[in-house]
């Protein structure tokens, strides 16, 4: 996967005195997270045709052992992306309710800087990295 589709929009710039996740904060939000869904659903779909295309050419043995190989570290990142998707429409059902941008653990706001970094974010810096080190 390349780098994320959603760099291509601006970071918000908050103004003086905004309060956390304004309407604009989270408008900016759901216009990058529905970016990075689309594109997502954009990449599936061409897989999907690169498949269809290219399965039929090969006759060679080993070039088609190649063109599966290929295939089949390209349907693993697809997979990937799948669970990617849905992280992101949980992320949009999320600011819906009205609770994005705030910890899920400790309730605080999470940074402008990690949001736009990871929109997908749900914990704020201090507990995922405690959350990580669990992990270990």
């Amino acid at each position: 996967m390349s780098e994320p589709y959603f760099q291509n929009i601006p970071n918000y710039q908050s103004k003086k005195n905004e309060e956390f996740m304004s309407n604009a904060q989270i408008e900016h939000f759901k216009i990058k997270l529905n970016a990075w869904k689309e594109q997502l659903i954009s990449d599936a779909e061409t897989t999907i045709t690169h498949i269809q295309e290219d399965s039929s050419k090969v006759a060679d043995i080993n070039d088609r052992a190649t063109l599966e190989e290929e295939f089949s570290l390209e349907l693993r990142t697809r997979d990937r992306e799948r669970k990617l998707i849905s992280k992101i429409e949980k992320t949009l059902h999320i600011i819906e309710l009205g609770d994005y941008g705030y910890c899920r653990t400790c309730g605080a706001e999470i940074s402008l800087m990690r949001l736009e970094a990871r929109p997908t974010a749900d914990e704020c810096i201090d507990c995922k990295t405690i959350a990580e080190r669990k992990e270990i």
